[in-house]
């Protein structure tokens, strides 16, 4: 299970103080953040912005262009599968449609009871190893539609 803090704008401050004078600090800043928190808080923007003297537009740009950002909280477990090449050609598809059906939602989305948020992923990196998942963190690959709902089982997830 992942476990996140509660938003404070003092911690982000922290965060966002410790990366300003970097170069390119806008991403390890908004992945602390999201680290921290479990997702990139509306708050988070305007304090971002004003430390890295950019606009809010730009910061929130980023937030919404990668696919690794959330603005809202995670549930409590987090159910990633890659949907890339390589973890398609092995049947990942059939995974996830295994997994949304469990949840009772579809990949994107988070279940009715807030206990699992499904999440599409386009490469871990583990292409010899497809079809890959990660649940609460930790990596699998050599899926089934069976072993993923073990494993999530497992989890309570």
């Amino acid at each position: 299970m992942m476990v996140f803090e509660p938003w404070t704008e003092e911690r982000a401050r922290e965060i966002t103080a410790r990366h300003a004078n970097r170069e390119g600090a806008l991403l390890p800043i908004l992945h602390d953040i999201q680290a921290a928190f479990g997702h990139v808080p509306e708050a988070a923007v305007p304090l971002i912005a004003n430390a890295l003297n950019l606009s809010r537009a730009e910061v929130h740009g980023v937030v919404s262009f990668y696919h690794d950002f959330r603005g809202t909280p995670p549930a409590r477990h987090i159910v990633r599968i890659c949907r890339a090449e390589a973890c398609q050609s092995m049947g990942c598809e059939a995974i996830v449609a295994t997994a949304e059906h469990r949840i009772g939602n579809a990949c994107g989305e988070t279940s009715a009871d807030g206990r699992v948020t499904l999440e599409a992923v386009y490469c871990f990196g583990l292409c010899a190893t497809a079809p890959a998942a990660m649940i609460d963190g930790k990596l699998y690959g050599r899926l089934t539609a069976n072993s993923l709902i073990s494993l999530m089982k497992e989890a309570g997830a």
